[in-house]
């Protein structure tokens, strides 16, 4: 079977061989994909043409309908995706939750923000500003949406949460969308969005797919259009070093690999809930996905009084993770997505030996149900660092997988300091029940991160977990992390509006004002 790619209102197949995805567990061939021969200069054309106009003339309200419609086929179809992620991305059915779930659950949070919205078009961003004395002249800021098209390039770890929350923000926006999935699990996403159009709830043109290359779609990009990349930040760099991207300043938002952190607190010793919490954190981001997620717990950091109880109380934990087929239902931890993958994380494993020694993930390894040669596994890996200072992989090599390193810290700064190391990242944990180490760690950690997390005891059943992403906070990072944000509720809009200063007659300001979405975003 080749997946065939949903371009300017119809299904196109790829011409030549094209790339087969794999399943991780037994190996077979699931299917091909290919955009070989695609007309892309065409295909964007199409998109503004008439998937933006489309969109652009319904107003919050009916886009926020939009999403809802869409979020009800992937609800009454996600048994068939959650079989089609174990198949060809090796997912548990709570990994595969995490992922379909996500997507529905995102694009209907951002159909609720929609509906709030209104009847309005555009957005107003804040109040009026008076020159002078006499207030007859005057301006307002405004928002609105980009008349080109939001292309989508999107990581293999999540094709259907990393898919649907940018389409919900770019649709809501008013703004179509051209997604590409990376093509070793375009499965999934493929089969969302053949449904979505079969059902026939989304407007003309506003949504394309492309199951394979990017090819040349970058050379056919202009200043209407904007990029929300997810991926690594070598690729990043890349992308936006393109020739046509810097010659048109196209908008360009990269969410992008993160060496995170998770930071226990002095006061959490053994037996103290905090410490207990901050022991499933670091053991469940471990192998939720096998370990690969943006947001996982890369290094976990401790008061080195207490390096020793940490190290034991993982180990007893890991320990009890049965790693292998996700079709055994005994299995709590699935595959690496390929082999591909697989020896990336092992040849970065190697790199981290030098400077870290493994507590787990050491000695004989045989994954339940599956053949090792066949298949892509990788036991949940625990490293300890005793010297974070002075090493530097640690801090710089991200192994995208069931891989994270203890690394004992003396004091809150040096600890804040070792989480900087990491170049800037996604999300930092912190675990504890001493409000002023939690104020001292959110003002130390907050620069070089894009989220931060605190807990203690109180919201320990509530937190939603260090690694999951939800669409009401930001997701994003400086530094090595992309520099981007995404989601944050309404914050999400600004990447697809254009900021307006608009200057005029008190009266007409007033009138513009009136009819936009009374909401500072």
């Amino acid at each position: 079977m080749k997946l065939r790619n949903y371009v300017s209102g119809q299904w196109i197949e790829g011409k030549g061989a094209g790339t087969a995805l794999i399943d991780p567990v037994t190996g077979e061939e699931l299917a091909r994909a290919s955009t070989e021969g695609l007309d892309y200069r065409a295909a964007l054309d199409y998109a503004r043409r008439v998937g933006g106009p489309n969109l652009r003339k319904m107003s919050f309200a009916e886009r926020a309908a939009l999403l809802g419609k869409i979020s009800d086929v992937l609800v009454a179809n996600k048994d068939k995706y959650y079989a089609i992620a174990r198949d060809n991305s090796g997912n548990t059915k709570i990994d595969a939750m995490i992922d379909v779930d996500g997507g529905s659950g995102t694009l209907k949070y951002y159909s609720a923000i929609g509906k709030g919205l209104g009847e309005a078009k555009y957005l107003r961003d804040g109040g009026f500003d008076r020159f002078g004395k006499d207030d007859t002249f005057q301006a307002v800021h405004i928002r609105v949406p980009l008349e080109g098209v939001a292309v989508h390039i999107n990581a293999f770890n999540f094709p259907s949460w990393g898919l649907w929350e940018k389409v919900a923000v770019a649709f809501l926006s008013g703004v179509p969308v051209l997604a590409k999935p990376a093509t070793a699990t375009a499965l999934l996403a493929h089969a969302m969005v053949e449904d979505v159009v079969k059902a026939g709830v989304v407007p003309e043109g506003a949504l394309s797919l492309v199951c394979g290359s990017a090819s040349d779609l970058l050379d056919h990009l202009d200043r209407r259009d904007a990029i929300a990349f997810t991926g690594s930040a070598e690729t990043a760099a890349k992308l936006r070093s393109h020739p046509n991207i810097i010659r048109n300043s196209i908008r360009f938002n990269a969410e992008a690999d993160s060496l995170n952190s998770s930071l226990l607190g002095p006061d959490a010793k053994p037996g103290a809930p905090e410490f207990d919490l901050f022991v499933r954190e670091v053991h469940r981001e471990m192998t939720v996905k096998a370990g690969q997620k943006c947001t996982a717990i890369r290094r976990a950091l401790v008061p080195r009084a207490l390096a020793d109880d940490v190290t034991e109380a993982l180990r007893q934990r890991i320990a009890k993770t049965v790693t292998g087929n996700p079709r055994n239902e005994t299995v709590t931890m699935g595959p690496i997505v390929d082999k591909v993958q697989q020896k990336n994380v092992l040849d970065g494993l190697a790199q981290l030996k030098r400077e870290a020694k493994a507590v787990t993930g050491e000695g004989a390894f045989k994954p339940v149900d599956a053949d090792p040669a066949k298949s892509a596994f990788v036991p949940p890996t625990l490293l300890r660092c005793d010297s974070p200072a002075g090493a530097r992989a640690v801090h710089e090599i991200e192994v995208f997988g069931p891989v994270s390193t203890l690394m004992p810290y003396d004091s809150p700064d040096e600890a804040f300091a070792l989480a900087a190391r990491g170049g800037g990242s996604l999300v930092a944990s912190v675990f504890t029940a001493d409000d002023a180490f939690a104020r001292e760690a959110v003002l130390g950690l907050g620069a070089s991160h894009g989220r931060v997390m605190v807990i203690d005891d109180a919201v320990g059943k509530l937190q939603t977990g260090h690694g999951i992403v939800m669409p009401m906070c930001v997701h994003g990072g400086p530094g090595r992390a992309g520099g981007g944000e995404e989601l944050g509720g309404l914050r999400g809009l600004r990447f697809y509006h254009q900021r307006l200063a608009v200057q005029g007659n008190k009266a007409r300001m007033a009138a513009l004002a009136a009819a936009a979405a009374e909401v500072g975003v």
